[in-house]
Parts: C-alpha cells; structure tokens; sequence
C-alpha cells in the first residue's frame, strides 16, 4: 500500500464564536442590575472607556443646583442670629432656650447625626440569643453550655445535635444541659432551641399558660399531623368536643409560632428594578427604557491620542486591544438597548389588551411571534426576556410572563393559561371557607364564564402552581 502527500483546495463555511459574539450574547442575558455593575467594572479595568459628560441641559441644571448649595451656612446662621439678637436680650434668663445651646448649634451643624446613622444592622438569632445569654444569671459553664446550644442551631432555630453531644463539647453532663437548654428556650423567641416541632409549641404554652389543659397538651403533642390534615372528625369523636370547641383550640395553636428562627433569617428582599417602561400617551402606548443608574460610555479621547503618537511595541498593542474591545462594548450595548426596545414594541402589540384592561385579557402567545416579528431567533427572544421586567400600570412583570400557552374555546377562539389562572384565583378567594370549591366545580364556572374546555387535572395544575391547596385542605371549622 503506497502512502502520497497531496494538496487540496476546499471552500467551506463554519460558524466561530468570536470573543465579541460572547459578550454581545452575555449582555442579552443580564439583568439590569448585573449590566449596571459590569459596566462599572469595565470602566475601573479599560483606561479607554469613559464616563460621557452631561448634556447642555444637565450641565445647566447641575449648576444651578450647586449655586444653590453654595451658600454658606454660616451666613444663614449669622443671619438668623443677628435677626433674634434683640428679643433674646429681651427675654434674658427666660428664654425657651439657653444661648449656650443657640450658639453651639450654630456652630458646630456638622456635628448633627447623619441620616444614615439612624439605622442599625439587622440583628442575627445567634447575636440575638448570646446577648440575652449574657444578661442571664449563668455561672461560667452554663455560660459555655449556653453557647454551644446556640452555636448549634438551625436557621429556623432548631437544634441540631443531641444532649450528649452538647454535653462532650461543653465539658459537662447531660443533665446540666438539659437544664441550660430549657432556659434557652425561653429567650426571645420564645421556643427557640427545640428539637421537634411539638417540642417548640408546647414551650409557647408553657409560657401562656395553656399546658394545663389536657385536650390541647394532646392536640400538640399527638396529633399535629391530622391537624395539618384537616382531619377533624375523628378528633371531635376522641375528644367529645364540638365545631366550635375545636376551632378555639385552633385558634390558640395557629397563634403559635413553629418556626421561631424565621424571622431572623439571613435572606433579604430582592429588589427589582424595571429595565422597560410602558406608558400611555394621547390613546397610544410607549416604551421607554430604563437609562437610570447606567453610564453613557464614550472613548476618552486621552488613549486615542496617545495610541496615534506611539510608533510600536507592547504599548502600543496594549492600548489597541483596549480600544477595540472598548468600542465592541459601546456598540454591544447600544446593540442591547436596541433589541430590547424592539422585543419590547412587538410585545406591547401583540397583549395591547392586557396594557389596556389587565392580566385577564393576556393572550396566548410564544417566542417565535414575536421572532417573525422583529426578524430574529427565538434564542434570541428568549435571552432578551430573562431576568427583565417591565413596569406597567397594572404592575411590574418579567418579560416571560407576556408569553403563555393557549386553551381553546368551544367557538373557535383560544385564551391564554394566565387569565384562566387568575380566574381560578379569584374563585377561591372568593368562596366560603367552610364549604370550598371543588376542582370539578371550578371547571363548570369556568365553562359558564368562558365557555373555555379544560379538564380537572389541568385545574389542579394551575391551583398547585398557584400555591393553593385542594378543597379538603382549605376547609375551616365551623
């Protein structure tokens, strides 16, 4: 078998994905909040990107404002001075207020406590709970025991390892830590340190003082889960209670708190700042972007000359590099707003009934609408509407939510899952607690209302995604 070399000469077409193609695509993906801050990253890294100045506009009224912040206080405290000289010489030692004090606030107004210094950081369970250890009348190693129990907890504030355990760390028996842990649990909050659900409520009312009734002692002690259940009858029947004895033992227990570390938790509200604005002007709707808070880039014209004057090396290279993916980031993101803006039209064209009447008129609709739309992909479509939220006037709203499936109509027609869900919604808000809705009910008023065909189990779906329980779950005691 003989082995040759020969050359060949082939045309083919192959799709790379450049750096700057990345970085166009990455933008696509980020939230406002996630933009504004690698923006602001790429202005302290690239010495060829710069902040834009103010307009004419801005700049006239940035100095007005600091016209008006350039007077002096002393002047205005000189002048208020000069203005009660007289009636405080008058009033002398009767004066409302000492001149000492007058003359030192006049003097030092710097000194007055910043408004940011009103607030205070958001204290911790385990903070909360050693401060309270320390004001205890402990000895030093119930001190130590203490501790450990709190430096042991849960973030619901449950304990999370046994007596012995306590005991090993803290050098100390059992019994000594069944006695501290008793007392931690009643610090604020109270039955915190509990080691079983039961355990924490029954510590509550050991505090209210309603451990002395048997009924509700078993109530929480035995049957907590056919109370989650709804399982009343046979509770009725064991206890001999009545409809309306229950439901004040109810009412005692659901004043309870099962999870006294919530409220201490670590995880803090997301803010959502609205990329998009939808407003209605002269009958006809709007969309204005969101430019709050994000830099206008421009070149800084300093680099540019100094690359023209420099004749070569790694200088050179350098700032080249700097000024290509400086300018690809200008255009990425005018690129960005663009597309956002274009999505965001075909959007308020396709659901104008829902700008106009609400979420119960939001119509099916799916990507590749408002791709053919605006001549791009549907990948496309959907990196534009992740993570963004437009503000409207019935409220804010990620961009995913405009897009919905379809249920049919018996006369042809077809209306979005959305509105069906709201309507689910507003049927069991609106039903009476002591005798639910059922879910074959919901399907017979929704058939009355919008003649929409829809089975149970798809009933049951949107209910669950709603976070509404059945109708068994829902029903309350007399």
């Amino acid at each position: 078998m003989g082995l040759e070399l020969r050359q060949q000469l082939r045309l083919s077409q192959q799709l790379t994905m450049t750096p700057q193609l990345q970085q166009a695509i990455k933008l696509l993906q980020l939230s406002r909040m996630e933009l504004v801050d690698m923006v602001q990253q790429e202005l302290m890294e690239n010495p060829c990107l710069e902040e834009a100045a103010p307009s004419a506009e801005e700049g006239a009224e940035e100095m007005h404002e600091e016209r008006a912040d350039a007077v002096d206080p002393d002047d205005i405290y000189a002048g208020e001075a000069a203005r009660n000289a007289e009636w405080e010489d008058y009033l002398g030692d009767f004066s409302s207020s000492p001149r000492q004090a007058t003359v030192r606030e006049s003097e030092l107004p710097e000194e007055a406590n910043a408004f940011e210094s009103n607030y205070s950081a958001r204290p911790s369970l385990e903070g909360h709970l050693l401060w309270q250890l320390r004001l205890s009348p402990f000895s030093e190693k119930e001190q130590v025991i203490g501790e450990v129990i709190i430096n042991n907890l849960s973030s619901n504030g449950y304990l999370c390892c046994n007596l012995e355990e306590i005991a090993a760390l803290a050098d100390s028996s059992p019994e000594e830590a069944e006695r501290v842990l008793k007392a931690v649990q009643c610090f604020d909050p109270v039955g915190v340190a509990a080691r079983s659900p039961q355990e924490c409520l029954m510590v509550q009312l050991k505090i209210l003082h309603y451990d002395r009734d048997p009924v509700l002692v078993s109530l929480v002690c035995d049957h907590l889960e056919d109370l989650q259940a709804r399982r009343y009858k046979p509770i009725m029947r064991k206890f001999k209670l009545t409809q309306e004895d229950l439901k004040e033992y109810l009412d005692i227990i659901q004043g309870l708190d099962p999870v006294p570390g919530a409220s201490y938790g670590d995880v803090e509200p997301q803010y959502v700042a609205p990329d998009v604005y939808v407003y209605k002007y002269d009958g006809e709707f709007a969309v204005v972007l969101n430019e709050d808070g994000l830099p206008q880039l421009q070149l800084s014209a300093l680099y540019t000359d100094s690359l023209e004057a420099l004749r070569g090396g790694k200088s050179k290279e350098y700032l080249q590099e700097r000024l290509n993916s400086a300018r690809w980031l200008i255009k990425s993101l005018h690129q960005r707003q663009r597309t956002l803006y274009k999505v965001m039209e075909s959007i308020v064209r396709h659901q104008q009934a829902f700008f106009e009447e609400g979420s119960s008129k939001l119509k099916p609709l799916i990507l590749r609408e408002i791709a053919e739309d605006v001549g791009m992909h549907e990948s496309t479509i959907s990196r534009v509407t992740t993570n963004k939220y437009a503000a409207t006037a019935h409220g804010v709203f990620e961009l995913k939510f405009f897009f919905n499936s379809s249920l049919a109509l018996s006369d042809g027609s077809e209306v979005g899952s959305e509105s069906v869900k709201l309507l689910i919604k507003k049927y069991i808000a609106e039903e009476d607690a002591k005798n639910p809705i059922s879910d074959e009910k919901i399907v017979d008023m929704l058939k009355d209302e919008l003649s929409v065909n829809i089975a149970r189990r798809t009933v049951a779906k949107y209910r669950m995604s709603l976070g509404i329980d059945s109708s068994s779950r829902r029903r309350e005691v007399l």
